[in-house]
């Protein structure tokens, strides 16, 4: 039982300080401190509770209770020890009896002490020490000189000052009953906005009842994968090269990831056709990571197949906000919506950590999507779709996305000068769009194994294209004479950076 602060006849919840410490560090009773460790493991930990004697008197107890909770968890007081009695602590520590005795009781009651009549009291068995601190597994590269990976926008821009306004006027105006569970769609107002905006920026067919609020991209393709597989499906076709998160997406759905190969014009009907796949996730108006664009003929090619097999494409516009020099490529989707779900997030135009994103999903999928949406999170979080409707709906989002151009198409210009300045002859493809470049370097910079160990060694991050092949292919594409071809981010990078990356890069190259 969890003992009150009235526990009669202990003086217990008596907060008053029972006079000056009367014994030294757990030395005041014989037995205190007697098993595993003695009297040291006890004068070890005592140092723990005194800062809980000094706590104002209201909370005391619980400061008390808290720091010998936590000398048990963290291991300080190992399981066995015996602790002195509580009038012995009480004077050590100069509290009431009371308050110990309450504490002891508090903590026998959870588990973390063992008592008996007669006995004493003692550190339960059942503790285990408590784990290291948590570590911070976000795919950096410490101690990096210089980061080339690409997949990361300039976190530096991010709009504060205009995202705390949109934050402060969502919750002004949000009504109390929208704080509760909400639509496994998304808020109402937040699909209303993203479907005027996909409709005028990327030229999709965006209905607001067929759109989905999701975290990012990854969650997107998880929902349609548990779709799919319901509805028979066995493997779905992935571009090859393309991104590596696919395929353990689609795994964890149940899916086998099928890589189907690319030409200039995007990926490839024939082999798609014998694969045998019905569903494909393709990147067609930017490929990740070649930089094609899927050609009109090629799209038109994609729609055939996927009306002849009862099929569907996965389009993941994940860069479409950013071209350069050339006119916007309109979204697949909008040729077909019954045949094509589009995705798309805020990851490369804002902030990855935003964790918001959206999917237009075929009417013949949709109750499985959302009903699978609603089990896995029961909605995403109200307060950030407010934030990001708003945003929207006042302009800034459309700001920002003509501040971060500016800024890409210049770091764009400045990494291929460098690469000409220090890499002669170096050939460079999907400059376009997007926040990275292929660059296939001259001959005699290889083989790529030894390029890539003399960069990681000067403490450079870069990738080269063998790193986004399907496993299938990889070991075919990567032979020891395969000439360098690089997948070279560079958004995050400031235009200083860049010059003094690439040149590092050339100095490790070559030294």
């Amino acid at each position: 039982m969890v003992v009150s602060g009235t526990n009669s006849g202990t003086g217990a919840g008596d907060d008053s300080v029972a006079g000056s410490a009367g014994g030294s560090a757990g030395g005041s009773g014989a037995d205190a401190g007697a098993g595993p460790g003695g009297g040291l493991v006890w004068a070890a930990a005592w140092e723990l509770l005194l800062p809980a004697a000094s706590a104002p008197p209201r909370g005391r107890g619980r400061a008390l209770q808290s720091a010998l909770r936590e000398a048990v968890r963290s291991g300080r007081l190992a399981a066995g020890t015996r602790l002195p009695s509580s009038r012995e602590l009480a004077a050590d520590l100069g509290v009431s009896r009371g308050l110990v005795t309450e504490a002891y009781e508090q903590l026998t009651a959870e588990g973390y002490l063992r008592s008996g009549r007669g006995a004493g009291t003692w550190v339960g068995d059942a503790v285990r020490a408590g784990a290291a601190p948590a570590r911070d597994l976000a795919p950096r590269a410490p101690g990096a000189t210089a980061d080339f990976r690409p997949g990361t926008p300039d976190l530096s821009l991010f709009p504060r000052t205009a995202w705390a306004a949109a934050h402060k006027a969502a919750l002004t105006r949000l009504e109390r009953h929208a704080l509760g569970y909400p639509d496994p769609r998304g808020l109402p107002e937040l699909r209303t906005a993203l479907a005027a905006l996909l409709a005028r920026r990327r030229g999709v067919v965006a209905d607001p009842e067929s759109l989905v609020i999701c975290s990012g991209v990854a969650q997107a393709l998880s929902l349609l994968g548990f779709a799919l597989r319901e509805r028979g499906h066995r493997a779905v076709g992935v571009e090859d090269p393309g991104s590596p998160e696919h395929g353990g997406l689609f795994a964890a759905a149940g899916l086998r990831a099928e890589g189907l190969p690319l030409d200039g014009c995007g990926l490839t009907p024939g082999p798609l056709r014998d694969s045998g796949v019905r569903a494909v996730v393709i990147t067609p108006a930017h490929q990740f990571p070649t930089g094609v664009a899927c050609s009109p003929g090629r799209r038109a090619a994609l729609l055939d197949w996927a009306r002849a097999v009862d099929g569907l494409i996965v389009e993941d516009d994940y860069d479409g906000d950013f071209r350069y020099d050339r006119a916007p490529v309109g979204a697949l989707q909008g040729l077909d919506p019954e045949r094509v779900a589009y995705t798309g997030s805020v990851s490369k135009s804002l902030a990855p950590g935003l964790r918001l994103g959206w999917l237009l999903v075929p009417r013949r999928l949709a109750g499985a999507v959302v009903r699978r949406k609603r089990t896995m999170d029961l909605g995403h979080p109200v307060l950030d779709q407010a934030v990001l409707a708003d945003f929207v709906v006042r302009g800034a989002y459309d700001r920002h996305l003509r501040r971060c151009q500016r800024a890409y198409r210049e770091r764009r210009d400045t990494l291929t000068a460098a690469l000409a300045e220090h890499f002669p002859g170096t050939e460079v493809s999907g400059i376009a769009a997007g926040l990275h470049i292929i660059a296939r370097l001259p001959e005699g910079y290889g083989p790529e194994p030894r390029f890539l160990e003399r960069a990681a060694a000067a403490g450079i991050a870069v990738r080269p294209l063998a790193d986004f092949r399907t496993p299938a292919r990889e070991p075919a594409e990567r032979t020891p004479d395969a000439a360098v071809r690089l997948v070279l981010g560079y958004a995050h990078l400031t235009p200083a950076e860049i010059v003094r990356g690439v040149r590092l890069l050339a100095d490790a190259a070559t030294g």
